[in-house]
Parts: structure tokens; sequence; C-alpha cells
């Protein structure tokens, strides 16, 4: 067993409940997510099975898309709306244009803070748990790419904004953000992934549709399609060999620090490998 499922995450669960799901109705022992989201967000969350778990940094490290809805004029402790509000600010005297403004400076690649309630950890201990101990501490900025930030639509207080960012935006500390560079505060009252990489919310299939339907395993993705943002390359015997015994294959074409797949003639994926400028090293082996 190794492949990807693209499941549309319903509003309420976590990803870790999903994989949970899963991982019991299909009864399928290995079961992971690449990539996280928030009980309150919906949208395109990528389960890896079986062998795929260890593809699963491939597929997380990928360009994101989102649909975001920002409430402005309300703060609160989450930066979304699962928490308590802590403040609250006039917003009739803003306008489309001030918004567009504003929203342009955060384009490009910034630093940016990650909320108090996220699960990063500091001191050995994540954040949201020492957030729910009523302790605040000192965050170290991370460096994101926004790569664009379209507004869908401008319903005062709310604004939907279309996001293209990396991997590790948080769309809530985006939101709170454009808050404060407007002045009136604000917090992420709704959210969908459209996008993780190559996986689509077009394409995704509910939670509920996957585990009620007999055949599957026909919305199983391939690691072919769920990397194409790889590079492939063909072992003949002799270069699938060294692979599988951990030895290099020489290639004047291995760029150095490339990450590729490499596939033995009947299309099966033997290993990730990288490049070091002469030779193809194993990354990691699956046969």
């Amino acid at each position: 067993m190794i492949g990807f499922l693209n499941i549309n995450k319903p509003l309420g669960l976590t990803s870790h409940d999903v994989v949970a799901r899963v991982r019991r109705g299909l009864k399928i022992k290995k079961v992971g997510h690449a990539g996280t989201l928030d009980p309150l967000a919906t949208g395109v969350l990528v389960l890896c099975l079986g062998a795929a778990t260890r593809l699963s940094e491939y597929v997380m490290h990928t360009t994101k898309q989102y649909r975001a809805q920002i409430h402005l004029g309300v703060e609160t402790t989450t930066y979304d709306a699962e928490g308590e509000i802590t403040a609250q600010h006039d917003t009739s005297h803003l306008t489309r244009g001030d918004v567009e403004r504003a929203l342009a400076q955060f384009v490009g690649q910034i630093e940016q803070f990650p909320p108090m309630y996220s699960a990063i950890k500091q001191g050995g201990r994540k954040l949201y748990e020492l957030a729910r101990a009523g302790g605040v501490v000192e965050r170290q900025p991370r460096s994101v790419e926004i790569m664009a930030l379209d507004i869908l639509d401008w319903s005062p207080p709310q604004v939907t904004v279309d996001v293209t960012c990396s991997a590790g935006t948080y769309i809530r500390s985006l939101a709170h953000d454009l808050g404060e560079v407007l002045g009136v505060g604000a917090h992420l009252s709704g959210l969908v992934r459209t996008a993780s990489g190559s996986f689509n919310l077009e394409d995704s299939v509910d939670l509920d549709v996957l585990l009620d339907s007999p055949n599957w395993a026909e919305h199983l993705v391939p690691p072919a399609s769920a990397l194409k943002h790889l590079p492939v390359i063909q072992c003949d015997p002799a270069a699938l060999d060294n692979l599988t015994h951990g030895r290099v294959v020489p290639d004047p074409l291995a760029e150095a620090g490339l990450l590729a797949q490499a596939y033995n003639a009947n299309g099966d994926l033997i290993a990730i490998v990288e490049g070091d400028g002469q030779y193809w090293r194993p990354h990691k082996v699956f046969v």
C-alpha cells in the first residue's frame, strides 16, 4: 500500500480526527497527514497511506492556496473565531482600497510571528499549551513567502481573500497582522484550503463519501501524481541495484541539492534521490 488521499476536511474535526477515522474505517494501520488544518478550517487535507507516510515531507513543503474570510475590527486571543474577543474597533471608515493597499505590504518574503495558539514548540512545550496555562512567551519570527493576495469579496467588516503562499504560513497571523496595519484589529473568521501542491479542492473527496465507498481505492493518488514537482529518473537494472543497496548512481545531470523520483521499468517508485553534481544519492529507498 502506497498512495495519498485528497480529503475535503469537514468543519470541526482536527487533522488527527480525520486520520483516526480513515485508519479505523479503511482498516489501514499506517495513515498520516501532510500538513495540518485547524478544526475551524475546511478543504484540502492530504493523507498518506502505507509507505507514503515516508513521503509526507515532500508533499508538505509545497505551495498552498487558501480562501480566507477576515473579520475586521474584532481581535481575539487565538486570532480566529474560536478565541475570546479582546478588543473591538470601528471600521466604518475603511474602504476596499485601504484593504488592498494594506494587503500589498504582505506580498513577497516576509517575517511572520506564529500565533500563541499554535503547535510550534518552544522550550519543549507547544505554544498553545503555554497559552492555555495563561502564559505568553516571546516568539521568534519565521520567514515565509506570500505569492499572491487577491480580494474576492468586500462586504465590510468582512473581506474574503484568496491567498497563495509557502508552506508554514499562518493565515491566522496574516489576518491579525492585516488588522494591525489597518489600525482596527482583525481575526480569521473562516478558512478553506483550496490547494496543497498538486492536490486541489475540486478533486477532493468528502470524508463520509470515502468511508462509505466500497471502492475507496479509486480515490488513491499515486506518488507520481502527488510528487509532480519533483523530476523523474528511470532506473536501469544497474542503477536499481545501486539504489536498493544504498549506493550512488552516476549522472552528470544530478544537480546538487535537487530531489528526484526514481522508478523502475514497471513504474514502481524505488527511491527519492538527491543530486550532488555527479551522482544521485539515495535519500529514501522503498524497495
